[in-house]
């Protein structure tokens, strides 16, 4: 797939609500998607990007020039159904060349009905996102170059935009199921399955990556996923040893009406509990502190987080664009992890329960593994707590 653009004539754009177009070459399948476009730093793990909820409602721009290399593959995916709008490009997409690939990205793109660009300059978008905050897009692919261009706008500006968006129940699964894979094995080539369970967790599932579920059982976490909106009733009712909130995407203020009051009734039978990303966003609701929309958003496998406990530096993978207010953290709650970029918010505990969260991705599918010790210790809060 090489593009020679002056043969080629532009079959795809990037549309802001402002009118502003980029104009590029289409990949993957065609149609228009819109939804908040924002960008992701990571040099590796492009398809388990794209299949994370979190990117719900979102358009990916990889800053990244070589996305393709990998290929795609039946077992780096945290979803079935992928979640996020498209993706935008700087080079076109690299020909494959690993010998775990099993179809070109391109065609993995097509099954999945998802809509990319490539060829925009991915420096200037980011720059503007940076600058300007995320803005709402429309990105559009027609085989035979016919763009309507002004209509893409009016559907950027239609598109109401994140804030105040529930998104948790869209990605959700409908139905409870039990989990039990464990990690991928270099020696396998495989992912293992949990022989002998230690500890029951029940995981609500506001959008939960695979790998976390895998992080969960690799510890001996037999682990019951639940729906978004399950009551607290239905989650006790698996006489759980711990309970796992998971990451998910959209505004977390907008789960008001049903995750809060579960997790608030939740917290006060003193069951071990653990929340990554939006579950943390969401614990922090249920505790009385406030959420905002963050102006960029973090995003990527490289954000330097500090422990304020220990005073470890971590880096860690992120993928959020609300974060938690640590000022408004009320008494008997403690902040225990800031980001070392701007400081925000990134982790919480209360002081009188085996409660804690943090806004980061721990399980680091891709990125670095510095976190993998925050699923030893919930596994570790719950041992203390069956303690005789």
């Amino acid at each position: 797939m090489n593009i020679n653009a002056s043969i080629i004539k532009p079959t795809a754009a990037l549309v802001f609500e402002d009118g502003q177009a980029f104009r590029g070459f289409g990949i993957g399948a065609t149609g228009v998607r819109v939804g908040e476009l924002c960008f992701n730093t990571s040099m590796t793990g492009y398809q388990e990007i794209l299949t994370d909820p979190s990117y719900a409602g979102q358009i990916i721009t990889f800053t990244f020039p070589h996305i393709g290399n990998v290929g795609a593959n039946a077992q780096d995916i945290e979803t079935t159904t992928p979640a996020a709008r498209g993706l935008v490009l700087r080079a076109d997409l690299t020909e494959p060349s690993n010998h775990r690939a099993l179809r070109h990205l391109n065609d993995w793109l097509l099954a999945n009905d998802i809509v990319g660009v490539a060829g925009l300059d991915t420096r200037a978008l980011t720059r503007r996102i940076r600058d300007q905050g995320p803005p709402k897009a429309s990105l559009v692919h027609a085989e035979d170059g016919v763009l309507d261009l002004e209509s893409a706008a009016a559907q950027a500006r239609e598109w109401p935009g994140l804030k105040g968006m529930d998104l948790a129940k869209e990605v959700s699964c409908r139905q409870t199921y039990r989990w039990d894979e464990t990690v991928w094995s270099a020696q396998t080539g495989d992912y293992g399955r949990l022989e002998n369970a230690e500890r029951q967790v029940v995981a609500v599932d506001f959008g939960a990556k695979r790998n976390i579920l895998r992080s969960l059982a690799n510890l001996g976490c037999a682990v019951t996923v639940v729906p978004a909106d399950s009551s607290a009733d239905d989650i006790l009712a698996h006489n759980p040893d711990g309970i796992f909130l998971a990451n998910g995407p959209g505004d977390p203020a907008a789960t008001g009406n049903y995750a809060i009051p579960t997790v608030q009734a939740l917290v006060e039978t003193g069951i071990p509990m653990f929340g990554i990303c939006l579950g943390h966003q969401i614990l922090a609701l249920s505790l009385g502190a406030r959420t905002e929309k963050m102006h960029q958003g973090h995003r990527g496998a490289n954000h330097p987080v500090k422990d304020l406990d220990t005073g470890v530096v971590e880096i860690t993978s992120q993928n959020h664009g609300f974060v938690v207010d640590g000022d408004s953290l009320p008494d008997g709650v403690r902040q225990t992890h800031v980001s070392l970029f701007d400081g925000s918010n990134e982790g919480l505990a209360m002081t009188d329960r085996p409660v804690f969260s943090v806004q980061y991705h721990p399980e680091s599918s891709p990125g670095p593994h510095d976190s993998h010790y925050l699923f030893e210790r919930f596994v570790g809060l719950i041992d203390d707590r069956r303690k005789p």
